[in-house]
């Protein structure tokens, strides 16, 4: 902005964090109320992660990916046409690299930085896969599942090479049926869940039919790879990546054998959990959730943080897919107007009961997908020898060793070996220094605590702070 523009301009009622699905439909909600709605994104398009590049995507990447995937594309048009009427804004290849709690937002866009106020402000900067730390995985080669995905998404590149898919969760049938469609050589699966528990389907049957929906695409996933006779290991265990300057086998046993196959690709994949270093960072109230092994921050019935003014929803809140997101972005953008007070409380309740009981009707089958797929204590509190922190390449041992010495948390890691202090600012480790600490203390999860994030969130510059906006 230059010098002679009235810093006004750069007040807005809400401004949305993430242009996923939930800050989608937060936007359009707001946008359609007549609330000066900001949205912002690191992308160059709308879309997310789940959504990645559905305003451009190709006729055939898009058949390959899904109508899952397709369904993005009603949302992404809302947000384009209400960016056309003059309420919304819409700020692409922008990154909020510190928020504080009088709902200032220091913003990165386009190489320059400046400063943005709001009367609210909606984080939906929705999930991150989980950590999922074992020998070998630092080697080139080896790639999270997610980060397939997006080459598919963005750019059409796949694997040219005979693939290994290994973890565990829907997402890992999801891109292996996709890569099937694409022609992808999938040399096998290694599940590593402890195998199907009909027992508990059972407890859930009545979960189960209500979200049939997602029970009748997972069997299609599975369906296909089975046609496709991909081999699939169950029951995964010791799982290795070997290789001298890259990957060149992976090693595990199955059904009591030991395996090993040649490889130059593999993804990993065991779930995903909410991206909660802007909540962190906030200062909000988080607690451990012993169901899906992973930090939430406390909300309120209108996804409001402990931090007044300032709300967050979709994955970022808590993990339930693509639709519930959005329609908790849309319970987002209602509790900001119940802030702001622009239109009668007795509607505003109304509508938010109606979207509470919608959201419960598709969470209905997380139950049971979160224990089913449960990640193994083996791959989420590693061995001695494996790496942790790969940003500065301190291992589960170190750690372990830094607990005899007193370390009680992860703040004191970054003391003790400089753990969480690299370019991803923990994003990468945190889980697992918290969860590693907490089994080698005695101490739970929550008594042991996340790192404490401080801005920049995101990546800047010096020459950057020094052209802030005034």
């Amino acid at each position: 902005m230059s010098k002679n523009v009235k810093s006004a301009e750069l007040e807005y009622d809400l401004v949305v964090v993430g242009a996923g699905p939930a800050g989608m439909a937060a936007a359009v909600r707001a946008s359609q109320n007549k609330l000066r709605t900001l949205l912002l994104d690191e992308q160059p398009e709308v879309g997310g992660q789940i959504y990645r590049n559905i305003t451009s995507v190709d006729a055939r990447r898009e058949e390959i990916l899904g109508p899952d995937y397709s369904h993005g594309r009603t949302l992404a048009t809302e947000v384009i046409a209400e960016a056309g009427k003059g309420s919304l804004t819409y700020w692409s290849n922008a990154s909020a690299w510190q928020i504080d709690p009088e709902k200032t937002l220091h913003v990165l866009r386009d190489g320059r930085s400046s400063m943005v106020k709001a009367k609210a402000i909606i984080v939906a900067t929705g999930a991150m896969e989980r950590p999922f730390p074992v020998p070998g995985w630092t080697l080139p080669g080896v790639m999270t599942a997610g980060a397939g995905q997006i080459l598919l998404k963005n750019a059409g590149l796949v694997p040219s090479t005979p693939v290994v898919l290994a973890g565990c969760g829907p997402l890992l049938y999801l891109i292996a049926a996709q890569y099937l469609r694409a022609g992808v050589a999938i040399k096998a699966i290694l599940d590593t869940t402890a195998g199907t528990d009909w027992k508990l389907a059972l407890r859930h049957a009545r979960d189960l039919l209500t979200g049939w929906s997602y029970v009748r695409k997972g069997m299609g996933m599975l369906r296909a790879i089975k046609d496709a006779k991909v081999p699939f290991y169950r029951g995964v265990k010791g799982l290795r990546l070997e290789g001298e300057d890259a990957l060149q086998r992976v090693r595990f046993s199955s059904g009591g054998r030991e395996h090993t196959l040649d490889a130059s690709v593999c993804l990993l994949h065991q779930g995903v959990v909410p991206n909660t270093q802007i909540s962190w960072s906030l200062r909000a109230e988080h607690k451990w959730d012993e169901v899906q092994l992973c930090w939430t921050p406390v909300i309120d019935d209108w996804c409001q943080l402990s931090v007044p003014g300032i709300y967050t929803a979709g994955d970022g809140a808590s993990i339930g897919g693509a639709l519930v997101a959005a329609l908790q972005g849309e319970l987002a953008a209602l509790g900001v107007m119940r802030q702001l007070q622009v239109k009668p409380a007795a509607d505003l309740d109304r509508d938010g009961a109606t979207i509470r009981a919608e959201i419960e009707r598709h969470l209905a089958i997380r139950p049971y997908l979160n224990r089913q797929y449960r990640p193994s204590d083996e791959y989420r509190i590693p061995a001695d020898e494996t790496t942790v922190c790969r940003c500065e390449e301190v291992t589960a041992g170190s750690i372990r060793e830094q607990v005899k010495l007193g370390c009680s948390g992860p703040n004191q890691t970054k003391s003790f070996s400089r753990c969480g202090m690299g370019p991803c600012q923990g994003r990468m480790c945190g889980l697992t220094v918290t969860e590693v600490i907490a089994k080698e203390s005695g101490l739970t999860p929550q008594e042991v605590g996340y790192y404490r994030i401080r801005p920049p969130i995101k990546s800047v510059t010096l020459g950057q702070l020094a052209q802030i906006d005034e």
